[in-house]
């Protein structure tokens, strides 16, 4: 199928007009003195309701899907406040960004964990701020994250003291540090240790402050082992519980505790995966190897092979994936609205690829170590999609 992409049955385009995560960072920049993104605060926690909090914290658990809380009775579901839209595509490399600038994919222009880049002649992870083929880092050559990216942080627009709190292994990374700005990070190894360090920050000295704290461990499990695994239970009920004891350590310090997600996941079966080794008349038509998530791809399709690219999705992939012109996806408003980041018609290739049902694309490189996740996200699927807003005022 070759065209626009509507939202149909269990096909979610992102909210960015005040329902989904980066209307979150609007009314947090907002209520903390940001001058604003031009994009509208969060309808159900407009800036008024977090004017007056001493301290406002958001933590971000990577791959917690809304759905994930229906059903329990733990501390995050009795604080659930509703749903959220993540950003397009549904994905930490993209979501995360939005978190830390509070601009949509649009304008920050970060498409996927694989990314052409035009400044650099080839593609990149851009989290690990890594070349795909061979990881090697982007710095060896001279290349940093500040002024390939170009962008300006939350942080640095925000007249309160700032934090960031991470895992140890990527706090002071590249790209943290580019996207933390001027906020003092803190770094932590166990999911104690994390909840010890925010609580420290809230009962702090500081007149007010901002603390943004982030833990990927729910996510990591669920690509290994599936979302609906034991594994991430466990995990789940781990952090549940950790987190009713942070809101009982931090009572009393006039703070506003928000939780909510990057994107949710989907598991997938091996009979999902569109391999393109196994499609040699289509890669013959791309340029490139497929860039993004394989849950939304990126096509660079060869000069005069249009047609046979087209052809191909439309009649060999037909019930399996969508093909739609990456400057139409754009105009229908996946990636947000308004101007346009000076480089994401070349981050999003000639034809954005979105698997259908719980389908994923892979497009190995030469020597590249194959894997497989058994959850995925990226796409636009319900599940992938909606996120949970939780909110708990520490009064």
């Amino acid at each position: 199928m070759l065209g626009s992409l509507e939202p149909g049955a269990g096909m979610i385009r992102p909210d960015y007009g005040g329902g989904g995560i980066v209307n979150l960072m609007s009314s947090i920049g907002a209520a903390l003195g940001d001058p604003g993104t031009g994009y509208a605060p969060l309808g159900v926690l407009p800036p008024e309701a977090l004017a007056g909090a001493r301290r406002v914290v958001l933590l971000v658990v990577d791959g917690l899907g809304h759905d994930h809380l229906l059903g329990r009775e733990g501390p995050l579901r009795r604080h659930l406040r509703g749903r959220l839209t993540s950003v397009f595509p549904s994905t930490t490399a993209s979501a995360i960004p939005t978190f830390m600038t509070g601009l949509a994919p649009r304008q920050h222009g970060l498409t996927g964990w694989h990314m052409y880049f035009r400044e650099l002649g080839g593609v990149a992870a851009v989290l690990p701020f890594r070349t795909r083929l061979g990881h090697q880092p982007l710095k060896a050559a001279g290349v940093t994250p500040e002024a390939l990216l170009g962008l300006t942080p939350l942080f640095d627009r925000l007249p309160v003291p700032c934090h960031v709190v991470g895992p140890q292994r990527i706090v002071h990374s590249e790209f943290n540090v580019a996207l933390s700005g001027r906020a003092r990070r803190h770094g932590y190894d166990t999911l104690e240790a994390m909840f010890e360090t925010i609580a420290g920050l809230v009962r702090g000295s500081e007149a007010r402050s901002y603390v943004y704290a982030y833990w990927p461990e729910l996510d990591s499990l669920a690509h290994e082992h599936g979302v609906a695994s034991p594994q991430v239970a466990a995990a789940f009920a781990e952090l549940d519980a950790a987190f009713g004891r942070f809101l009982e350590a931090v009572r009393g310090t006039g703070s506003v505790v928000i939780a909510t997600a990057d994107h949710g996941l989907i598991d997938t079966a091996p009979d999902d995966v569109i391999d393109l080794e196994a499609h040699p008349a289509l890669r013959e038509t791309l340029l490139l190897p497929l860039c993004g998530e394989p849950r939304a791809a990126y096509a660079y399709v060869r000069a005069g092979r249009e047609a046979r690219f087209e052809a191909y999705v439309r009649d060999r992939l037909a019930g399996r994936a969508v093909a739609v012109p990456g400057a139409q996806f754009v105009q229908q408003g996946w990636f947000g609205p308004g101007a346009s980041h000076a480089g994401l018609a070349d981050r999003i290739g000639d034809y954005v690829l979105i698997p259908q049902g719980r389908a994923v694309f892979r497009d190995w490189l030469a020597g590249e170590e194959r894997y497989r996740h058994i959850g995925v996200h990226g796409g636009p699927s319900a599940a992938e999609m909606y996120v949970p807003l939780v909110v708990c005022r520490a009064a």
